[in-house]
């Protein structure tokens, strides 16, 4: 069983920026995949920003592309993202998640924090 535990949300003004970091339980961390949703109100929960397992395959989505930096490190068992130039669009819960080797599917999640962002 995995426990993620994200921190950093809060309120920020329009092209601010906020550092959310996820902070994983366990010892096989660096074998997991990591990715990063997000939820706003009426919305499905769409993903943002992945990374692989060693951290040499990343994507996003393009509406964050060039705005956003998901990253990790392995020894602390932490992934972060980092948002710059947010936009009252970005307002939302955000979640961390993991993905088991093999998985095709993010097998756990934090428990979400709050990005709101005011124009």
């Amino acid at each position: 069983q995995v426990q993620l535990v994200e921190s950093g949300g809060g309120l920020v003004q329009a092209g601010g920026s906020l550092r959310l970091s996820c902070a994983a339980s366990g010892r096989a961390f660096s074998s997991y995949a990591m990715g990063w949703f997000r939820q706003a109100p009426g919305k499905e929960r769409d993903l943002v920003a992945a990374i692989s397992s060693s951290g040499g395959r990343i994507s996003y989505a393009d509406s964050v592309q060039g705005r956003f930096t998901i990253s990790r490190d392995n020894a602390r068992n932490t992934v972060y993202l980092q948002m710059n130039g947010l936009k009252p669009e970005d307002t939302a819960v955000y979640y961390c998640t993991a993905r088991m080797p093999f998985s095709l599917t993010y097998d756990y999640w934090g428990q979400g924090t709050q990005v709101t962002v005011s124009s």
